[in-house]
């Protein structure tokens, strides 16, 4: 498999049609799903809908949360990537995703490690936003060893509450490597 960004044990490609089975797998999976969208578990449909927004997104941004797998086994670990924020500002918003059987290994810190120095060093992005549900403490943990800085609480529609919200600055990811 052809990957255009790796990390350790980690490689990253893009999102096509054909990877409608990986993406069911993971945003199928309720315990995935529970606290990023209120449905809960996603049917195919708003699979299949997911899937051809994070195609989209790359078309027209050159970012998409990207399906990563396990470069040892070629294994769908889940996604990790970049979505516009605030453009003109130079800020997109960093996300993962994990397939809820490869949970506590370290791939979504490991990959969200590559994805900032893919987004700083390849994108020249100023800034990287990130939230999360307020009950999910392991995002919360994983954003806060990754340096980011609390902002405030910014509505998130597909749960309908209010996610704590994070930045991290280019200076802050550099003077920290």
């Amino acid at each position: 498999m052809l990957y255009f960004l790796t990390s350790k044990r980690l490689g990253f490609r893009t999102w096509n049609e054909e990877d409608f089975e990986s993406a069911f797998k993971m945003w199928g999976d309720y315990d995935v799903t529970r606290l990023i969208d209120s449905r809960g578990k996603l049917t195919e449909e708003d699979v299949r809908e997911r899937l051809s927004n994070e195609i989209d997104g790359q078309k027209k941004y050159g970012v998409q949360y990207w399906p990563i797998f396990l470069l040892e086994t070629g294994d769908f670990v889940g996604c990790c990537g970049l979505r516009p924020y605030d453009i003109d500002n130079g800020i997109y918003e960093i996300g993962f995703h994990i397939c809820s059987h490869h949970w506590r290994k370290g791939y979504a810190y490991e990959s969200a490690l590559a994805a900032i120095d893919y987004a700083f060093t390849k994108l020249n992005l100023k800034a990287l936003y990130a939230g999360h549900n307020p009950k999910n403490e392991p995002s919360k943990n994983i954003l806060k060893k990754l340096g980011f800085k609390y902002v405030r609480d910014e509505y998130y529609a597909p749960t309908g509450l209010y996610h704590p919200s994070y930045i991290l600055n280019i200076n802050e990811w550099t003077d920290n490597k």
